[in-house]
């Protein structure tokens, strides 16, 4: 008798075309599409199938810690539809021998889009200047109205040159803005190909105009943004984050607008995620607020799951991940 094909949970429903090579490989029971809203826990009806569970996909909103590893004794591959994976506990994984696949790569160009239009909406104050016409308050061309920055040789200060971050660098240098970044070392090619100079983090946050961040999460950048920080910067800049919301500390970000400690502010990425609706930033028309859209495309999300498939496929297969965030897993087997 064949053996019956492995239990796969999936944490969030998603459409049935992007998890097809998955058919004929594994079984699978899928969350609701808005198991995010459960506090980063597993919804009910899949932590009571987590002791049946071979595989797991899952989404950067739901924790994968030692609580839910304990209840899934059976689970022999974690694949992350996202390219971070600061919801997964790592060390716990590796512990057990189970490798954790991620999708790096994909989704650069779409989150790299989504910084640019957040530097331009925010230089420019479209959604202010936009409720201001719906609201009736556009009665003639103003030449005083709606001012914002030129982008053409503003200094644009880059947290992280990573692929994204290099990707919205090539953006920026097309829009003719100067370029500083700080990042752990230098990057000389990025700096011959884009006219980038190096600065230390200091220098960033004096510096930047427009500062945009695209650093990973971990214990070093979490409050990165804090009040001292934001008090270095410009009374002119612009906050632009697209990375991880927990980089910033809310409350100090809701200060330095209200204070005018910058001038504005364009988040992608909350702390807490979803920020509550009565929250005060929603308020302040320097600040705009788009709820984590930055992989937000049709080709992207789906390359995302695809590749969220292909990990989750390997796992089962007892072969190496393609894109595995924990590869001391292997060594440590």
């Amino acid at each position: 008798m064949p053996d019956p094909l492995p239990f796969v949970i999936i944490t969030h429903a998603l459409p049935a075309e992007w998890l097809a090579a998955l058919e004929g490989h594994c079984t699978w029971l899928a969350g609701p599409p808005a198991a995010a809203q459960s506090g980063g826990d597993l919804v009910p009806e899949l932590v009571e199938r987590l002791p049946q569970a071979d595989g797991l996909i899952s989404l950067l909103t739901i924790r994968v810690n030692e609580d839910l590893l304990s209840q899934a004794p059976r689970l022999r591959v974690v694949s992350n539809m996202a390219v971070g994976v600061d919801n997964v506990d790592l060390a716990a994984c590796t512990q057990r021998g189970i490798p954790v696949g991620h999708t790096p790569g994909v989704l650069t160009e779409a989150t790299a889009d989504l910084s640019m239009a957040l530097i331009l909406a925010a230089s420019r104050r479209l959604p202010e200047a936009a409720s201001d016409a719906k609201a009736g308050h556009w009665s003639t061309w103003d030449p005083t109205g709606w001012l914002g920055i030129d982008l053409h040789k503003t200094v644009l200060g880059i947290a992280g040159m990573g692929k994204i971050g290099q990707a919205v660098a090539a953006r920026a240098f097309g829009f003719g803005m100067r370029l500083i970044y700080n990042d752990i070392t230098p990057m000389p090619d990025i700096e011959e190909r884009l006219g980038a100079t190096f600065v230390s983090f200091e220098d960033l946050l004096a510096q930047s105009d427009i500062l945009t961040l695209h650093l990973p999460l971990t214990e070093d950048t979490r409050g990165l943004l804090n009040a001292q920080a934001f008090q270095r910067m410009k009374t002119s800049a612009i906050l632009v984050n697209a990375a991880r919301g927990t980089i910033v500390e809310t409350a100090a970000l809701q200060q330095a607008l209200q204070e005018g400690w910058i001038r504005a502010a364009a988040l992608d990425v909350t702390d807490p995620e979803p920020l509550p609706p009565d929250h005060p930033l929603y308020t302040l028309p320097n600040c705009l607020i788009v709820p984590h859209i930055g992989s937000a495309t049709h080709q992207t999300r789906r390359r995302m799951a695809e590749l969220a498939c292909v990990n989750l496929l390997s796992g089962l297969s007892g072969e190496r991940l393609p894109y595995c965030a924990n590869p001391q897993v292997y060594r440590q087997a």
